[in-house]
């Protein structure tokens, strides 16, 4: 299932992506899995609806410093365990969504992410049933003000602001092994980002492990994996593009 969310007029539902349409399903009912979204009979076309952030998180949970090779940029050291902190629901957008540049930052960076989207009630999850709990997966922008982030010695308000975190467009959940996925940042049409899952510190199961010792994740929830080296600003006109192999490709525009 390649999951979508989607507005048609004053309506907002949810939809099975074939191709060039859109299944409509009705749901989700409890927990998040094929079985709990039901087919309802209508099936648009794209031209006719407007695609939205394909989850509602109550929570999108972050990973930094996931990547040997970003850590290395931004000259940090490698943490022994991961690094986690929150983006509030608020800042959640979908495809096409525009990305606001606010007045209280000079320098605003992406970082293209592989996004989790958890299916089932998490809590206290050991490693080896971790993906068990995973619903599927679709593509993220960690939106950063970077020049906030030192100040606080926190990264909630840097990482925090409304548009923030933009997700989709559509949440896969036929992705047999999250660790092997390519991952690219567009800029302008210029790759500016190429890594790969395999590449992370912390996989996935361990990253579900971790979180879920501290907190209950719910159906929708997100959980943001950390980005590979590349990061950079972005300006107002720029368009950025998450890429990734076998989930799709997310495009956001920037403005003021």
């Amino acid at each position: 299932m390649r999951l979508v969310r989607f507005s048609k007029g004053k309506e907002h539902c949810y939809g099975e992506l074939e191709g060039a349409s859109i299944r409509e399903v009705a749901g989700p009912e409890g927990n998040w899995n094929e079985a709990s979204f039901r087919k309802t009979g209508r099936v648009f076309g794209l031209e006719e609806v407007k695609l939205l952030a394909p989850c509602q998180p109550s929570k999108v949970v972050c990973v930094g410093l996931n990547y040997r090779n970003h850590a290395a940029e931004v000259g940090a050291a490698l943490p022994e365990k991961p690094i986690v902190f929150l983006k509030p629901s608020t800042s959640v957008i979908g495809p096409e969504e525009t990305i606001i540049f606010p007045s209280q930052s000079r320098c605003l960076d992406y970082e293209a992410e592989l996004a989790v989207v958890l299916g089932r009630r998490a809590h206290r999850v050991g490693v080896d049933r971790a993906l068990d709990y995973v619903f599927g997966y679709t593509c993220g922008n960690d939106v950063t003000a970077r020049d906030l982030q030192p100040q606080d010695g926190q990264w909630t308000y840097a990482k925090g602001f409304n548009t923030f975190c933009p997700l989709g467009p559509a949440i896969n959940t036929e992705i047999a092994n999250p660790e092997a996925l390519p991952v690219e940042g567009v800029l302008n049409n210029k790759v500016v980002q190429a890594g790969n899952t395999a590449d992370h510190l912390f996989p996935v199961a361990v990253l579900i492990e971790y979180i879920s010792h501290c907190m209950t994740l719910l159906p929708g929830d997100v959980i943001m994996t950390g980005t590979p080296a590349g990061i950079g600003p972005l300006s107002p006109g720029d368009t950025f593009s998450v890429i990734i192999g076998g989930i799709g490709s997310l495009t956001n525009p920037v403005s003021k």
